[in-house]
């Protein structure tokens, strides 16, 4: 990347956001404001949790801090309806024998009688997914015991995923890819499997079925204690991706990563029974090559039987079968296809005694509720009506209440709906009117009540206690009016949300940020922040942290800020918007953005079409490339951080879905990759990637960067040494990443209007 130099120039008032400095280069104030927003806690939000709901439904248990130690926690009892505290562990019962202080609670559980509590601290990362390895200790509240599990030779952080046995007499956990069950009355050990190895993963997932598929916690204990469910995947023959570390030691170290892409050979993948006391694994019954499928949910349905869902390769066809724990036999009771993807459901509530399961599926051509019988006989559509169902949150058999989350009349909000449990019917709106918005809610166990969560693009979240099914507010438990405060300032003009034609009877939402001191008189400089793939929406009327501050803070830079969301993005808008782009990611998506862009500049002349960037991070990095390389005409400059320029290179589970194999349809692939249109390159382009990615490896990079060289294209690279996906590790990342491309964007499409 070029040097830039910086003016000095004068800083503007505190709570201001800066506009440029006259050569178009980062000024001290603007650089001031990127601290604020990256380096500082001036914007940090006020959070709550983790929240757990106690069975009964009228009490909650979360974390205090401790007056005298910020990372010391009380394990606290509230009362529903009278906000009641009652300390139930002291964080001074949460201090080891010898230790300085109280262990830092990371996450916790309770046994069924809540005398024992779990509690995971210590947390490393597992690949970018988060952190999944760390230590666990129980307390024992009546004898005020403290015990760490794991046994004397197990390693700081090695124990994942544990958890209390249905009788709160054991602890069930994975260590070195074997699983195992720790006795709590004498911390006797059993290991339940032996195979485990670099290669054979118990009890957890490898790398791209955790990523894709969430399978994260990969074993189940059953109803009665008695026995352990559990997936097994052995990696053996999966492509191995060799991770460079450079910075860390005087030579390089090589992590390597067992890594599918498409086509290539994937992980074995069975699941089976084993006693709780040890023995032999019972392995499920399932048909086909274990290669060529993957087990996409397994839950237990009774003492003795299990709920699975099987699906093929293709992810086409999921078949939703009951598995005897006992013999391993499977017989399927219903399947879900669909001539693009299915979409897996990984919540399948049980009702009437078991005699249904609640299943969402868009068979109809929108995303719904079906109640199912237990045979797959009997199919009852329960949410009709053209509009998708988000999720299933709760259920309440009592009063015969299913409540889903869903937004009929506006894609970019979600809010709370009930519709008759036993029969269906049309769906009642529960979120009062007057907060338009985002809802979010965490029902108890008997839909009486729930913690609440609003926000929307210019409001950060507050959370409240309300009551179910009237939605009458208990309390408020975290306002959030520090950060109120101190976002006001920024916020020059409201947010405008908009709807654009783009041909074809298509209308894309969008959203639009000015700058304060707009003038519709004179032409802007436009910043297009794009995703544009399956995997998220952009255009959600939410609060989005840091990143709508930089929105804003590009925005009295002198941009014109826009998002778009193009078809095949998961907005709540039927299946035919979210899966018409089955076999091609990027053509449609970068058509319709571009059009987008078109139709504004048309019917809005303030935006001057000389000056128009994009940006976009990992999907969105993929789709700036596609912008950029198919529509020059449009886009001036691109920002591709952390992108896929070669979708071969991605992860098998995720390219198949959409694009299908590659030994079957080559021609998918070509017209998907953007770095087969890089000869369309004419504008500036800034490649940002991280050489530590285990998600988008640092090999597309290089090849798009071999492949411009090739073309005699100019363009500039900025790679972070040993940084993940997400280019945020170690000091000074993520604010050295924003300046770098709020730097990049004023030196090379000039701010401020014409």
């Amino acid at each position: 990347m070029r040097p830039v130099r910086l003016l000095a120039t004068p800083a503007l008032a505190a709570g201001a956001l800066a506009p440029p400095a006259p050569a178009q280069v980062i000024s001290p104030a603007a650089d001031s404001m990127l601290h604020r927003i990256y380096a500082s806690r001036d914007f940090a939000g006020e959070t709550m949790g983790p929240v757990v709901w106690l069975p009964s439904g009228d009490a909650y248990t979360t974390l205090d801090r401790t007056s005298d130690n910020p990372r010391a926690h009380d394990i606290v009892r509230v009362d529903a309806a009278t906000g009641h505290r009652t300390v139930l562990v002291p964080a001074a019962q949460l201090q080891p024998p010898g230790a300085a202080k109280p262990i830092d609670v990371e996450g916790y559980a309770f046994s069924a009688d809540l005398n024992l509590v779990l509690l995971y601290t210590n947390a490393q990362r597992n690949w970018h997914h988060g952190n999944t390895r760390g230590d666990y200790w129980v307390l024992d509240r009546h004898a005020g015991s403290l015990r760490k599990l794991g046994g004397p030779d197990a390693q700081p952080s090695s124990l994942r995923f544990a958890k209390f046995s249905p009788q709160g007499d054991r602890v069930a956990y994975v260590r070195d890819n074997d699983i195992y069950v720790e006795r709590l009355s004498d911390g006797a050990i059993t290991r339940l499997t032996t195979d485990g190895s670099a290669n054979v993963l118990n009890g957890v997932a490898d790398w791209v079925d955790e990523e894709e598929l969430y399978l994260r916690d990969c074993f189940r204990w059953s109803p009665d204690g008695t026995a352990i469910a559990y997936w097994q995947f052995d990696q053996s023959g999966v492509p191995v991706y060799d991770i460079i570390n450079d910075t860390d030691s005087l030579y390089p170290t090589i992590t390597p990563q067992p890594y599918p892409v498409p086509g290539a050979t994937n992980a074995s993948v069975r699941a089976g029974v084993v006693s709780a006391g040890g023995g032999p694994t019972t392995w499920l019954q399932l048909p086909g090559d274990p290669r060529q499928h993957y087990i996409a949910y397994l839950e237990w349905s009774g003492p003795h039987e299990l709920l699975l869902q099987h699906l093929d390769r293709l992810q086409q066809h999921d078949e939703v079968a009951l598995a005897n724990a006992s013999t391993g036999a499977v017989h399927t009771i219903f399947t879900e296809t669909d001539s693009a993807w299915v979409d897996v459901d990984r919540d399948i509530p049980w009702i009437d005694n078991g005699r249904r399961l609640l299943w969402l599926s868009d068979r109809d051509g929108w995303r719904h509720v079906y109640s199912v019988s237990r045979d797959g006989r009997d199919v009852r559509l329960l949410t009709p009506g053209a509009y998708d169902v988000e999720r299933i949150d709760a259920v309440d058999e009592r009063d015969n209440i299913l409540y889903i989350t869903a937004s009929p009349d506006n894609a970019t909000q979600r809010y709370l709906y009930r519709v008759p449990l036993r029969n269906g019917g049309p769906a009642t709106r529960v979120t009062p009117a007057g907060h338009a918005g985002t809802h979010a809610y965490e029902i108890s166990p008997t839909g009486t009540w729930s913690i609440h969560t609003y926000s929307n693009f210019d409001t950060p979240p507050v959370t409240d206690l309300v009551q179910l099914p009237k939605h009458t507010t208990a309390r408020t438990l975290v306002t959030n009016d520090k950060l109120r405060a101190a976002v006001a300032p920024l916020i020059a003009s409201p947010i405008e949300f908009f709807k654009v034609p783009v041909g074809d009877g298509v209308t894309l939402d969008g959203w639009m940020l000015r700058p304060r001191d707009f003038d519709p008189s004179r032409k802007y400089p436009v910043f297009v922040y794009v995703y544009g793939e399956p995997a998220a929406q952009t255009v959600t009327d939410r609060w989005g942290g840091t990143n709508i501050l930089w929105h804003r803070f590009i925005a009295d830079q002198g941009y014109i800020v826009l998002s778009v969301d193009n078809q095949g993005t998961p907005a709540p808008k039927g299946r035919h918007w979210r899966k018409l782009i089955y076999g091609a990611i990027g053509p449609l998506a970068s058509k319709q953005q571009a059009a987008a862009v078109r139709e504004l500049e048309r019917t809005r002349p303030y935006l001057d079409p000389t000056r128009v960037a994009i940006h976009g991070h990992s999907g969105g990095g993929s789709q700036t490339l596609n912008a950029l390389f198919r529509y020059p005409d449009v886009y001036q400059l691109g920002e591709a951080v952390s992108s896929v320029p070669d979708q071969r290179f991605y992860d098998s589970i995720y390219e198949e879905r959409y694009v299908g194999l590659p030994q079957d349809h080559p021609e998918n692939y070509e017209v998907s990759s953007p770095i087969n249109f890089a000869a369309g390159l004419r504008g500036k382009l800034l490649i940002v990637h991280g050489s530590g990615d285990d998600n988008v490896h640092y090999k597309g990079a290089e090849a798009l960067n071999n492949r411009l060289i090739a073309l005699g294209k100019s363009f500039d690279f900025m790679v972070y040494p040993n940084r993940s996906h997400c280019d945020c590790e170690g000091p000074g990342t993520t604010l050295h990443l924003y300046t770098l491309l709020t730097r990049y964007l004023l030196a090379n499409i000039p701010a401020g209007p014409r």
